[in-house]
């Protein structure tokens, strides 16, 4: 299963009672940060998970209410013991902004893996200790969107419409297939080989090649979940959400008259979003990014409802799990 924390839920600057949209991504003891604005690492603080195990960090663009936090993110990381590099991940000037913001923390004990602007397809797996790139290929994907189609992680990015370059992200976590212990034996598989192809090792034994197909079942569903925010609604957007689990999506105004506001900013409305999650047949819709103007978002919510039911307003260190299903 995988768990997930929304660190907050406000856009443009953060507020007494809501943090800037953030999101943080629990599985297997390995963790992803999507955004970094001022006073994420308080939230981060508050709801305990702790730093030292953050490997990956997603950003959607450059925006200081969606930057601001790292440098002090980063620090807090290297205090906290760690030691192997992390991932940061972000569209057409991230390299630019991660040198501008180290300025106050010139020294780190770890690297960092700094990819911007993604126009290849990465994977990463998953080990006790880190959750690492593995591969890092040409973009064979169609619709304009980088999908990461080897390992444990898939991460796809599109782009978005919004003031600055900014990437949506889908996050896909393969499921193991299971073992097939009839399966095993009718191929002649060595015993003492079934835990390691299990784990997708192919192997040369005795002179003979054994692949993880020789012991492994049918295939499983994983889980998808998919993260927008600053934009417009885009018809990418649609294909790009298709059959999430979830859908966290950016409701910056609940009022289909702030509509214009919408417009000039490059935000969505509540109706908006719930109409992606319509068409994308996503399972949940969680709505996030609220104006600083929008003191109470549930005003609004049947504003979405109206077009898409299952909707949960965003709350700042809301927890959801999100498990397999066979």
């Amino acid at each position: 299963m995988v768990d997930l924390a929304l660190l907050g839920c406000g856009g443009g600057m953060p507020m007494p009672n809501r943090f800037l949209s953030a999101l943080l991504i629990n599985y297997r003891g390995r963790k992803i940060l999507i955004d970094c604005g001022e006073g994420t690492q308080v939230s981060m603080k508050m709801l305990g998970w702790g730093f030292k195990s953050i490997d990956v960090i997603a950003i959607t663009h450059g925006h200081g209410d969606h930057t601001v936090g790292l440098p002090g993110l980063l620090a807090t990381i290297g205090n906290s013991g760690r030691t192997e590099p992390v991932t940061i991940i972000g569209p057409e000037g991230i390299r630019e902004i991660i040198r501008g913001l180290r300025v106050i923390v010139p020294y780190l004990p770890y690297d960092i893996n700094l990819i911007e602007n993604p126009i290849k397809e990465i994977a990463f797996n998953f080990l006790e200790e880190l959750l690492y790139p593995i591969a890092l290929e040409e973009d064979t994907t169609e619709n304009n969107s980088n999908s990461l189609i080897k390992g444990e992680l898939i991460i796809s990015t599109l782009p978005l419409e919004h003031s600055a370059p900014c990437l949506g992200y889908s996050f896909y976590i393969n499921r193991r297939q299971k073992f097939d212990m009839e399966k095993a034996e009718t191929n002649n598989v060595p015993k003492c080989l079934w835990n390691n192809l299990q784990k997708g090792q192919d192997i040369e034994y005795e002179g003979i090649q054994y692949n993880p197909s020789m012991v492994l079942g049918r295939g499983r569903n994983g889980i998808k979940l998919s993260y927008i925010t600053d934009t417009r609604p885009l018809n990418s957007i649609v294909n790009f959400i298709k059959n999430s689990d979830l859908f966290i999506c950016e409701g910056t105004y609940g009022s289909d008259e702030d509509l214009h506001k919408a417009i000039k900013n490059k935000h969505m409305t509540f109706s908006e979003a719930a109409k992606l999650a319509y068409d994308g047949n996503v399972k949940e819709l969680i709505l996030t990014h609220f104006s600083p103007a929008m003191t109470e978002p549930e005003e609004y919510v049947n504003n979405a409802k109206n077009i898409y039911k299952n909707i949960i307003i965003g709350k700042d260190r809301m927890i959801k799990t999100l498990k397999f299903l066979d």
